[in-house]
């Protein structure tokens, strides 16, 4: 995939396939099919501009079927012609991923889906291919991840990877498969298969899939980290603290207990702020002390909550980070941060008052109630 220089500007998302792209494939295919044209792809690239990133690859994908009729099979040899071309790769491929699954799904049969599943294989190291795999999943859940299953043997990092990161169940930019969201268990083999996997990039995919698993199935997750904590690699413990992330930040006890965090009655909490007004747009600095009034260590992990106002006037909660320690006998912990109101596209904030506090092995404490004001006026 090409990547940008410091001094480049960073696409928007939308314009990761723009018409470059799109150009650019239309060689790729010209030249692995001399002497036939693909017009519907080529005006596809001055039809992106009001489409959203997976509209723009269903566009092309269109297209590509348009252009190139016939069997899943006559799709597949024109691919693999592509594959042999150095220019084939980054966004252009997601299209072409997206049609080998439209035509072997059209086509309906075994041998189909088989030949597209092979082909994703083939493809995602050139992008990816786990936006494709998923209406695969979708048409036939268990013959999809069977060779889901197979690719965690493979000796390519992103095929394996493929095998985790197709079949998640919340997939960024991805379609759902509502069998994989009514079954926590369907995937675990394929995780099961690779958490001890040799690559970081096959181990963060892992860690995300099974973070995606304990919105919905706390229990299972737990469950399954706790299994490859007792059959660890080196790797596994900082694979399972990002597996059980969200987890953590809900208080989740079984989770907090798995890393080593028991409850802490003996640990008590400080809290202040800075100001008891802050506008949007500014920032609240806050002090926090941790103190350990027990007998023993205690071992903590530290995060704070804001408590955000809504329009119909009750509140919602956002966890942060902060941090880990651990506390000697009579020991305080003692923090300064400062929490950021700056206008965010993902946050709208609703003037009036809002709350801070800690949170402590999952226990809520020291919260201190602040006005949050319109910003101030230029």
């Amino acid at each position: 995939m090409s990547t940008t220089t410091s001094g480049d500007a960073v696409p928007f998302a939308d314009e990761l396939l723009g018409s470059d792209a799109v150009l650019g494939l239309v060689a790729v295919l010209e030249t692995a099919a001399p002497g036939t044209p693909v017009p519907h792809v080529r005006a596809g690239a001055g039809a992106l501009a009001p489409l959203a990133l997976r509209d723009r690859a269903l566009l092309v994908r269109d297209a590509i079927l348009a252009n190139v009729p016939g069997t899943v099979d006559d799709l597949a040899s024109l691919v693999h012609r592509c594959l042999d071309d150095d220019r084939f790769t980054g966004w252009m491929v997601w299209p072409v991923t997206e049609a080998v699954s439209a035509r072997a799904i059209a086509d309906g049969t075994a041998e189909a889906l088989d030949t597209a599943l092979d082909l994703q294989a083939a493809l995602t190291g050139r992008l990816t291919a786990e936006f494709a795999v998923r209406p695969l999943l979708t048409h036939d859940l268990d013959r999809s991840l069977a060779a889901a299953l197979r690719w965690t043997t493979s000796d390519d990092e992103h095929v394996r990877r493929l095998a985790s990161e197709g079949t998640r169940r919340h997939l960024p930019w991805g379609t759902q498969v509502p069998a994989l969201t009514a079954d926590a268990h369907a995937t675990l083999p394929i995780l099961d298969a690779l958490y001890r996997d040799d690559s970081e990039y096959v181990r963060r995919s892992v860690a995300n899939h099974l973070n995606d698993l304990s919105r919905k199935d706390p229990a299972v997750t737990v469950e399954t980290a706790g299994r490859w904590l007792a059959d660890p690699a080196p790797t596994t413990l900082p694979l399972v603290r990002h597996a059980l992330r969200t987890l953590v930040k809900r208080g989740d006890p079984e989770a907090l207990a798995l890393l080593g965090f028991a409850p802490t009655p003996h640990v008590t909490v400080d809290l202040a702020i800075d100001a008891d007004e802050v506008r949007v747009g500014e920032r609240l600095g806050f002090s926090a002390a941790i103190t350990n009034d027990g007998q023993a260590a205690a071992r903590v992990v530290v995060d704070y909550v804001v408590h955000h106002r809504k329009a119909n006037g009750l509140q919602t909660t956002k966890v942060f980070k902060l941090t880990t320690a651990e506390l000697a006998p009579g020991e305080t912990l003692r923090l300064a941060r400062s929490h950021s109101f700056k206008v965010i596209t993902t946050r709208r904030y609703h003037p009036g008052t809002h709350a801070i506090e800690l949170q402590v092995n999952g226990v809520h404490g020291g919260r201190v109630d602040f006005e949050l004001l319109d910003a101030a006026a230029d």
